[in-house]
């Protein structure tokens, strides 16, 4: 399996960005998606995450900023980011719990990071 991420890149405050996150490989099915971040401590925040049948959490920091969608059809998840901040700066890494096909169970699969920076 992986999860392809990609959308990051440099932006002014204020402006926006959307982030996309494709798994591909031998899927079954997938269940939770989210953003996250680093923060101090070599650990990773989340940012925002949605559920396959669709609920959805957010950071406080990015509530009303940003809205976190999915497209099960293709197995992506997107971050649509709005009102960029400096503090949003930062690598964004895409998470999604995943049952590989023939298999009971799921596993959590972690993509590459995607680099956002946004300039003041």
């Amino acid at each position: 399996v992986q999860l392809q991420a990609s959308g990051g890149g440099l932006v002014q405050a204020g402006g926006s960005l959307r982030l996309s996150c494709q798994a591909s490989g031998d899927i079954s099915n997938i269940g939770l998606m989210g953003w996250y971040r680093p923060v101090p401590g070599n650990q990773r925040e989340l940012v925002a995450s949605i559920q396959s049948f669709g609920n959805t959490t957010y950071a406080d920091s990015v509530l009303g900023r940003f809205t976190i969608s999915r497209d099960n059809a293709k197995n992506t998840v997107y971050l649509r980011m709005n009102s960029l901040e400096p503090e949003d700066t930062g690598v964004y890494f895409c998470k999604a719990i995943i049952r590989l096909s023939g298999t009971d169970w799921y596993s959590y699969f972690w993509g590459q990071g995607t680099l956002v920076t946004v300039s003041s």
